[in-house]
């Protein structure tokens, strides 16, 4: 429902073992954690779509958590683990 929080699980314990996290919408990249520079990021998007200022990311899980959800926020949501091998999770929201 619109204002509500939605989180988006990895099902990772722990994030240390993937060198790179990284978080789509579309085509956008939105969130990224980077173990090999320690560093992580939310992104700006180049549409009305962005969801910035309400996004959360688990530094422990590498888990995204969009608060104060808007129906601009439904549609695929992509993530990319990359350690030794590279997997993928895909995450359709719908927000009414």
């Amino acid at each position: 429902m619109e204002g509500e929080s939605v989180t988006l699980h990895t099902g990772v314990t722990e994030v240390q073992k993937y060198h790179l996290i990284h978080w789509m919408f579309g085509d956008s990249q939105i969130a990224e954690i980077n173990n090999l520079t320690r560093s992580s990021s939310i992104y700006d998007t180049d549409n009305d779509k962005t969801v910035k200022n309400r996004l959360k990311l688990d530094q422990l899980t590498g888990s995204l958590t969009i608060t104060n959800t808007r129906t601009t926020d439904s549609g695929l949501y992509q993530l990319i683990l990359t350690s030794e091998e590279t997997k993928y999770k895909s995450f359709s929201v719908t927000v009414s």
